[in-house]
């Protein structure tokens, strides 16, 4: 008996569709020629010869215009600000008896192009809430505040350029009240050294930080700026059968700092090139073998945390009150600068300082938070790149590490560099041989009091 043969099923060969290239119609090229050859658009493309360029120049535009309405005595101009999507400037109109930022009666808007008032407030609107402002602060028994030049600050106390070796805490609580305008510093990594355990655990790491940057605060000038440099820390397993763990460092202190008083401004993302985190051990296992769960990614940025020392008082005030105005003009930024909180930065390796901060990422947070003859204070110094690029860019420093390696590094290369520049750094002590062995009896003799005291609270 002949056997039939199966049927094959037929496989339809897909049809591909081409679509037939249209070109457009009149109409449609005609209103595609008015939409790019529009002004904003323009604009866009290329930068326009702004009339307004400053905060000056704003502010000056609109107590013309106040004058016209016969409103110049009585309101106050908030600190103006540009819109770059709309390319207008913003001011506030406030009432003068406002504190902290209450009393909004108005605002103006300035075509930043032409220098025109291109929107505002109605006169009526603004007449009518300063009115019942004033009448407000009538029956509290406030009094509007005079219209007129801010008092510039006094000088603060001045500290030479110094490099310390000791306890930052200890030292910090030596110096003057004021005496420090910019806090910039990256934390000694948690239980880094092989050969002993530095801290009893996570928490007395953190209560060490919180003491340093407690004193940071005492000593800083009001309204000025604290940067730290963190990330996660990694706590490598002890065996085969335990797991590591990543300790999420930039927001446990983050509540340190907000407790202690300091505003958070801005996160900062430092990115490294790719390789830069293979070094960690961490994405090799799911590299290897690919299963669900198993993914880390490899860590290649790092935070660069931003935080003011609470006031009520704007940044502008420090600007417009600062001790020395022809410091100011000076420290302006020219040229390009960081749009984005996205910083690209190449790492740097020093043969005697296991994590040194890169020239580049030093230079960038001096020059955006700090004025010409300011204090950089580093409590952490370690190699001493703070110092280095603080003297670089005309500003004193005050350099804190308690490792003598350290403290020897930082007076053969800062020194050898400050007498180039015709520059004085002083050190203390002067003589720093044979000091390592107390230093660290000290540091054992505070670890065993402070577990002690832990124990006794119940932890």
């Amino acid at each position: 008996m002949k056997q039939s043969k199966p049927k094959r099923s037929k496989q339809r060969t897909p049809v591909l569709y081409v679509a037939r290239k249209k070109s457009p119609s009149p109409r449609i090229r005609e209103q595609a020629g008015v939409y790019l050859s529009s002004p904003k658009l323009q604009r866009k493309k290329t930068p326009p010869n702004d009339v307004i360029k400053n905060v000056e120049n704003a502010r000056a535009l609109v107590l013309t215009w106040l004058d016209k309405n016969q409103l110049r005595q009585a309101v106050h101009l908030g600190l103006p600000e540009i819109d770059d999507r709309k390319n207008v400037w913003r001011v506030a109109l406030k009432y003068p008896g406002s504190h902290n930022g209450n009393g909004l009666v108005g605002e103006v808007l300035l075509d930043a192009a032409s220098g025109d008032v291109y929107q505002h407030t109605e006169i009526e609107i603004i007449k009518s809430r300063l009115l019942k402002l004033a009448s407000e602060a009538d029956e509290n028994g406030v009094e509007p505040r005079i219209v007129g030049k801010a008092k510039r600050q006094n000088p603060p106390p001045f500290l030479p350029n110094k490099i310390v070796l000791g306890d930052a805490a200890q030292v910090l609580s030596e110096l003057p009240l004021n005496s420090v305008q910019l806090v910039f510093t990256s934390p000694p990594y948690f239980n880094a050294r092989p050969e002993y355990t530095e801290y009893l655990d996570y928490q007395e790491y953190l209560d060490s930080l919180r003491r340093v940057f407690l004193r940071c605060h005492e000593v800083m000038s009001e309204g000025r700026f604290l940067v730290v440099n963190t990330s996660p820390i990694l706590v490598r397993r002890v065996s085969r059968q335990a797991a590591s763990r990543r300790l999420a460092l930039p927001f446990d202190l983050h509540h340190v700092l907000n407790n202690i008083g300091f505003e958070f401004i801005d996160d900062i993302i430092w990115v490294k090139p790719e390789g830069a985190g293979w070094a960690t051990g961490r994405g090799r296992r799911f590299a290897a073998d690919r299963h669900p769960l198993q993914y880390k990614a490899v860590p290649v940025t790092e935070y660069v945390m931003v935080y003011r020392k609470q006031t009520d008082k704007l940044i502008d005030w420090n600007i417009r009150t600062h001790h020395d105005a022809e410091a100011v003009q000076k420290s302006k930024i020219d040229g390009k600068y960081d749009v984005t909180n996205i910083w690209r930065i190449t790492p740097s390796h020093h043969k005697d300082h296991p994590a040194i901060f890169p020239n580049e990422l030093v230079e960038k947070v001096i020059r955006y938070y700090s004025f010409a003859g300011d204090l950089v204070l580093d409590p952490f110094a370690g190699s001493g790149t703070v110092g280095r690029a603080a003297l670089k860019m005309r500003r004193r420093f005050f350099l804190i590490d308690n490792e003598l390696k350290y403290f020897h590094l930082m007076r053969q290369e800062i020194g050898l560099g400050a007498k180039t520049m015709g520059q004085e750094v002083l050190f203390e002590p002067e003589e720093s041989l044979g000091l390592e062995t107390a230093r660290q009896q000290d540091f054992f003799d505070a670890r065993e009091d402070y577990g002690k005291e832990r124990i006794k609270n119940g932890f």
